[in-house]
């Protein structure tokens, strides 16, 4: 069988290069090595997280808030095998949507392990063995968790973020390595179902790729959620001695430390996974990280082969690998579509949300860019007040010349949705006070947008 295009990796970015090529006109096949589709972002990711996320702030909304909305119920019990399932079901209902559609868009899907044999020809191990011939390929094979080698990787008690999806009791201490958005996510759902949990960090902030401000303003919440936190602490040792789990590790002032807890999570990053892809031997070239390189147009070494997600540079995020599914498919279809990396925006769903998009005020800083910054906290917003969504604030980066939105940052509710009228501001290359002039509409949490701008602009904000 001969295809126009063959995509290895049925993750958000493989499967809507597909759909994208599809509508354009190629035979696409699409190879996946798991029975179901989507990727690690549906399957054990992106979704699932969110599923437990939601569920596990109904709970803490239940137990901490209701009284004061003036509604009285006996304290919820937790069904966290309930919870668990329900979560599966999402995933389902999810993946069965992309085989939906696959068939719809008429796309072949091939399980098994693919691997090259030459630039053209794609051997897929599986149930059944075969071959197939493409004209082009994408590889969107994505990540995997980071394992440290002075580790012990049981995932039964010391866990990646596949395992916590997963477990069969609430952590009656879980011990979080990494303060990122993986570890704070999944810190935040048993922390809000009753667990202890104790985050361990190199950096010396939390979330250390945004603005500062942001992992600032993070700490401060989570700790009034019972979070602990130890930063710029060097990991040195994580074993399991029966039900418990010891990490050693070295604080900020050289002292060492232990720490005790029935699981730890390790969430230190991801790397690309392109294990047993034979890549190599085709002649593709890889940089130091593992990551394929690939020009401005997402194509490799290998005349005819493209690479998107997490497997090449850039930030290893959902919305990223589609956009790059669709710039390929496109691009390989005389198109001339593009991506502006910088407004690729970065989101962390615990609660209060935090996103980010543009320049951070330490990237403006480092390259001597004159700037000019406004913020609005949401203590000041209206529709926060009514909802008790008074934490975080909107920071607003413009050039101090000609007021060019550079970047913006936000921590509060629903700031994974806001983000977008800052990507689309910096898109068209609005000013601050473009949309400090726009309406928005009362009372809403994006208000504190359009206050963050007025702030910027002259500090004009209306409501502080």
């Amino acid at each position: 069988m001969t295809y126009d295009l063959t995509v290895i990796g049925s993750g958000p970015g493989g499967y809507i290069a597909a759909i994208r090529a599809s509508q354009l006109g190629m035979k696409v096949a699409l190879i996946e090595k798991y029975s179901t589709l989507g990727g690690t972002c549906l399957n054990v990711g992106c979704i699932p997280s969110k599923a437990l996320l939601d569920s596990s702030e109904l709970y803490h909304q239940a137990i901490h808030r209701f009284a004061d909305h003036g509604l009285e119920v006996e304290t919820p019990k937790i069904d966290f095998g309930k919870m668990i399932g329900r979560k599966g079901e999402v995933v389902k209902q999810t993946t069965d949507g992309i085989a939906f559609l696959m068939k719809k868009n008429k796309i072949d899907v091939l399980e098994g392990f693919g691997s090259f044999v030459d630039k053209n020809t794609i051997k897929i191990e599986g149930k059944e063995s075969k071959i197939i011939n493409s004209k082009k390929v994408i590889i969107a094979t994505g990540s995997k968790p980071v394992m440290l080698p002075f580790i012990e990787f049981d995932k039964k008690r010391v866990i990646t973020s596949t395992e916590a999806l997963e477990l069969k009791e609430i952590p009656k201490h879980l011990i979080v390595i990494g303060g990122g958005v993986i570890g704070l996510e999944l810190g935040s759902v048993y922390a809000r179902l009753g667990a202890e949990v104790t985050v361990v960090e190199y950096a010396d902030a939390l979330i250390p790729t945004m603005d500062v401000s942001l992992g600032k303003e993070m700490q401060k919440v989570l700790k009034k959620e019972g979070f602990k936190f130890n930063l710029k602490t060097k990991v040195e040792s994580v074993k399991v001695e029966g039900e418990e789990v010891v990490v050693k590790a070295t604080d900020k002032k050289g002292k060492e430390i232990e720490i005790k807890g029935d699981y730890c999570l390790v969430s230190i990053g991801r790397r690309p996974y392109t294990d047993k892809l034979n890549f190599e031997a085709i002649g593709g070239k890889m940089d130091e990280r593992g990551r394929i390189d690939v020009n401005d147009h997402l194509e490799t070494s290998v005349e005819g082969v493209y690479a998107i997600g997490d497997v090449v540079k850039g930030a290893m995020l959902a919305h990223k690998a589609e956009e790059e599914g669709v710039y390929v498919a496109e691009h390989m279809n005389g198109q001339k579509p593009h991506i502006n990396y910088k407004l690729i925006p970065g989101v962390v769903y615990t609660w209060p949300e935090v996103a980010s998009v543009g320049y951070t005020e330490q990237e403006l800083k480092e390259s001597k860019r004159a700037y000019k910054a406004g913020s609005f906290p949401f203590r000041a917003s209206g529709r926060a007040r009514a909802s008790m969504d008074i934490d975080g604030l909107v920071k607003v980066l413009a050039d101090k010349e000609t007021d060019e939105i550079l970047g913006m940052h936000i921590i509060g509710p629903r700031a994974a949705d806001m983000i977008s009228e800052g990507v689309v501001a910096m898109e068209f290359r609005a000013s601050a006070e473009d949309i400090s002039r726009m309406s928005h509409a009362h009372p809403t949490y994006s208000e504190a947008i359009k206050e963050a701008c007025l702030a910027a602009t002259d500090d004009r904000a209306l409501n502080m």
